[in-house]
C-alpha cells in the first residue's frame, strides 16, 4: 500500500475504536462517514423507537440514494434484543472496513458498484441504552422500553399473534415495503450458530425429523453454510461451554427452538426477502477488549455473506411495448410461495436459486403466461446474477391481483398417522423455548 491509500485510510479508521458506542457515538460516527464518503452512502432514519432515538440505517452503493434496476438490494440488522451487543459494535467496523477499502481492494469496490447495502447497527437502542449492567446475561434491555421482544412482535405465518405491533417493528415493516429487499441476516448473541426459516411451523412445513422447512431450503442451507464456514470458529459446531452442538455450525430455526412472530420469517414470506439469523457471541455483552477478536473472527463471513445477493436469476417483465409490468407472479416450478413472488413497481424481480436448471414461469391477470428453462450458474462471483426479461402478451382485461394479507398463511393439512409426532415435536419445542 503506497502513502497515498495509508493518509486515506487511516482517519476514519482511527476515530472508530473497538469500545461499545451509545447512541451518540453511534449517530457521529454514521453522520462522519456520510460525511467523508457522501458519494457512496446515504444515511437516513426509518422511524423512531418508543423513546424517541432514529433507528439509522446506512446505505452503501454506486447510486446509495435510491434503488436501481439491476441492483439487489441487501440489509444488515443488529441489536434488535438490545442485551446482544456485539453485532451492533460490528456492523459498524463493516462500514469502516467498505468505505475504506472502496476503491482500493478490488473485491469491495465490485461488491458496491454492483450491491446497495443497507446496514442498521441498532433495531432496539432503547434496549441498549437500558443495559446498566452489562454481562454474559443481562437482567435488563432485551426488550424495548413497552417491555415487547421485538423478535416476537411480527406478523406470524402460522398462528394469529395478538400482539401490539410495536413502533420499532413498525417501522423494520414499512421499510420491507418501500425497498425491494433479496437478502438479509439479523445480528443476535447468545450463542454461535447460523439459524434459518422457518421460526415456526405446524404440520404442513414440519418433518418427521423436527425440522420446519421452508420450499427453499437448499438455499437457506447454503446461505447459513456460508456465514459458518467464513466465521474462524462457527462451522466447529460446538463452541459456546453451555449450549447446543450445531452440525456445521447451522440450524433450522424452529428444530432449535419455536419461535412465533420472529422477524426472519416475516422478511421470507411477506417481504420476498431470504433472512436469516446469526447468533455471533457465547456472552450476549462481553467486554469491550473481546471486540477485535470478534471482528477478526466475522469479517470474512460477513463479506461473503453480502455476496449471496447474486445467487440466482433476476430481470424485468415487460409487455409487447417495453414497458415494465408490476405485480407479476415470477416463480420457478414447484417453489410456489404462500405469499406468491411479484414484481416490483419497475417490474423487477430477483429470485435466490442455487446453480442448477429452473423451469420459471410469468403470470399476471390479462397477460399470457410465459414459462422459461433457464441454466442458472453462480453469479457470486461475478457480482451479478443470470438476467432475464420476460415479455408478456396482453390477451384480455382482469383485475389486479390481491396482496396478501397479514395473516397466517398455512392451513394444518396432514395425514392422521403423521399428525401425533408432529404435535409432540411442538409441544416439546415450545417447552424448550419457554425455559430456554
Amino acid at each position: 500500500m503506497d502513502m497515498l491509500c495509508l493518509v486515506l485510510w487511516l482517519p476514519l479508521v482511527a476515530g472508530l475504536d473497538f469500545s461499545y458506542h451509545h447512541t451518540l457515538r453511534l449517530e457521529a460516527f454514521l453522520r462522519e462517514v456520510h460525511e467523508n464518503h457522501s458519494s457512496i452512502t446515504h444515511l437516513y432514519s426509518i422511524g423512531k423507537s418508543v423513546e424517541g432515538r432514529h433507528l439509522w440505517v446506512l446505505a452503501l452503493g454506486r447510486f446509495p440514494t435510491q434503488h436501481k434496476i439491476g441492483i439487489p438490494e441487501f440489509k444488515y440488522v443488529a441489536n434488535m434484543h438490545g442485551d446482544e451487543v456485539v453485532g451492533r459494535e460490528l456492523l459498524l467496523h463493516l462500514i469502516a472496513f467498505l468505505v475504506t477499502s472502496y476503491q482500493h481492494d478490488p473485491v469491495i469496490t465490485k461488491l458496491i458498484d454492483n450491491t446497495r447495502i443497507h446496514i442498521m447497527p441498532s433495531m432496539n437502542p432503547d434496549g441498549f441504552e437500558a443495559t446498566k449492567n452489562p454481562g454474559c446475561y443481562p437482567l435488563e434491555g432485551r426488550p424495548n422500553s413497552n417491555g415487547a421482544d421485538l423478535n416476537r412482535n411480527f406478523p406470524d405465518a402460522f398462528i394469529s399473534n395478538r400482539y401490539i405491533i410495536q413502533p420499532e417493528t413498525q417501522a423494520v415493516m414499512d421499510w420491507i415495503k418501500t425497498e425491494t429487499f433479496v437478502l438479509s441476516a439479523n445480528l443476535h448473541g447468545g450463542s454461535l450458530v447460523a439459524s434459518y426459516p422457518f421460526d415456526n411451523g405446524n404440520s404442513v412445513t414440519i418433518t418427521s425429523d423436527g425440522i420446519s422447512k421452508t420450499i427453499d431450503n437448499d438455499v437457506f442451507m447454503h446461505l447459513a453454510k456460508t456465514y459458518s464456514t467464513n466465521h474462524a470458529t462457527m462451522q466447529n459446531g460446538k463452541v459456546c461451554v453451555i449450549g447446543d452442538y450445531f452440525p456445521e455450525g447451522i440450524t433450522n430455526g424452529f428444530a432449535w427452538y419455536k419461535v412465533e412472530g420472529g422477524m426472519q420469517d416475516y422478511n421470507y414470506i411477506w417481504g420476498q426477502c431470504f433472512e436469516i439469523t446469526l447468533e455471533l457471541s457465547c456472552c450476549k455483552y462481553p467486554p469491550k477488549e473481546e471486540l477485535p477478536s470478534f471482528w477478526n473472527d466475522n469479517k470474512m463471513a460477513l463479506i461473503e455473506y453480502i455476496k449471496q445477493v447474486h445467487l440466482g436469476v433476476k430481470g424485468r417483465v415487460l409487455d409487447k411495448d417495453g414497458e415494465s409490468i408490476a405485480d407479476v407472479i415470477v416463480e420457478v416450478s414447484g417453489r410456489s410461495h404462500a405469499c406468491p413472488y411479484k414484481t416490483n413497481r419497475d417490474g423487477e424481480y430477483y429470485l435466490l436459486l442455487l446453480p442448477g436448471v429452473y423451469v420459471l414461469n410469468a403470470t399476471a391477470p390479462g397477460y399470457k403466461s410465459v414459462q422459461q428453462i433457464m441454466n442458472v450458474p453462480d453469479g457470486t462471483q461475478d457480482f451479478s446474477a443470470l438476467t432475464y426479461d420476460f415479455i408478456l402478451s396482453d390477451v384480455s382485461a382482469a383485475p389486479k391481483l390481491a396482496s396478501c394479507p397479514t395473516t397466517p398463511r398455512y392451513t394444518e393439512s396432514t395425514s392422521a398417522t403423521l399428525k401425533p409426532t408432529i404435535n409432540i415435536l411442538i409441544l416439546f419445542n415450545t417447552l424448550y423455548a419457554i425455559f430456554r
